[in-house]
C-alpha cells in the first residue's frame, strides 16, 4: 500500500486507463456511505475519498477514516488554502472533499469516488464537467424518513428539514448521468450496480477526460 497526499491509501496495483471521478450522492439517510464502502471492499479500483467535516463525530465513527473531523477554523483554513476541490454547508455544518486525496488517487491509475451531498455534486459537475455523477434514490420516501428517524442522531424538527430537503433533491435528479435505487438492506446489489456503471463508462469512446 501507498499513502498518497491526504492520507489517502491506494493499493499498488497497476493503473488503469481513463481514470475517473465518480460521485455518488443523494439524500440524506439514503445509505451513500455504506454502499461506497462496500463497492471499495469488492473492487479496490475504487478508492473513497475520506470528507472533511465539522460536524461532531458519531458513535462508531473514526477520524480520518469515516471522515475528517475538523474544526470550524481548520476547515477554514484548509478551504482559504485550495486544499478542498469543493464545500458545502449542510444542515448547519460544513463538508469537503480534499483536492489532494482526488489527485493523488487518479494519478495512481485509479477511480476516485466521493459521497456528498447534491450541493456538492452541483459544484464538482461545474468545476470537473467529466466527473461520472450517479443519484442514490430511497425505495420511497417514507423509507428514507425512517431510516433517518432509526438513526437517532436527530430531533423531530431536524427530521423534518431533512425530509423536505429529500424531496427536493429527488426531483433534481434528473440532472445526473444515472440514478439507482438503494433497496432496503442490499447495499451489496447497489454496489454491484455502480460498478456496472463505472466499468461501462471506463469503456465509452470517446472516454471521459478528468481533470482536476
Amino acid at each position: 500500500m501507498t499513502r498518497e497526499p491526504g492520507g489517502s491509501r491506494v493499493p499498488k496495483r497497476l493503473a488503469f486507463p481513463n481514470p475517473m471521478l465518480v460521485v455518488v450522492s443523494g439524500p440524506s439517510g439514503v445509505g451513500k456511505s455504506t454502499i461506497v464502502a462496500e463497492l471499495a471492499r469488492r473492487r479496490p479500483q475504487v478508492v473513497p475519498i475520506v470528507t472533511a467535516t465539522t460536524r461532531d463525530r458519531r458513535d462508531g465513527e473514526i477520524d480520518n477514516v469515516h471522515y475528517h473531523f475538523l474544526s470550524d477554523a481548520g476547515f477554514e483554513a484548509l478551504r482559504k488554502h485550495g486544499g478542498l476541490l469543493e464545500s458545502a454547508r449542510v444542515h448547519g455544518y460544513w463538508y469537503g472533499s480534499p483536492i489532494d486525496q482526488v489527485r493523488g488517487i487518479l494519478a495512481a491509475g485509479r477511480d476516485a469516488i466521493l459521497t456528498i451531498d447534491p450541493q456538492g455534486a452541483r459544484s464538482v459537475r461545474d468545476l470537473v464537467p467529466d466527473a461520472l455523477l450517479i443519484f442514490v434514490m430511497p425505495p420511497s420516501i417514507e423509507d428514507l424518513a425512517e431510516r433517518l428517524a432509526l438513526r437517532g442522531s436527530e430531533n423531530s424538527e431536524s427530521l423534518a428539514v431533512r425530509r423536505r430537503d429529500a424531496e427536493a433533491e429527488m426531483k433534481a435528479s434528473g440532472d445526473y448521468d444515472y440514478v439507482i435505487v438503494n433497496e432496503t438492506g442490499h447495499p451489496d446489489a447497489a454496489a454491484d450496480r455502480i460498478w456496472e456503471i463505472v466499468q461501462a463508462e471506463a469503456r465509452r469512446d470517446p472516454p471521459r477526460r478528468v481533470r482536476v
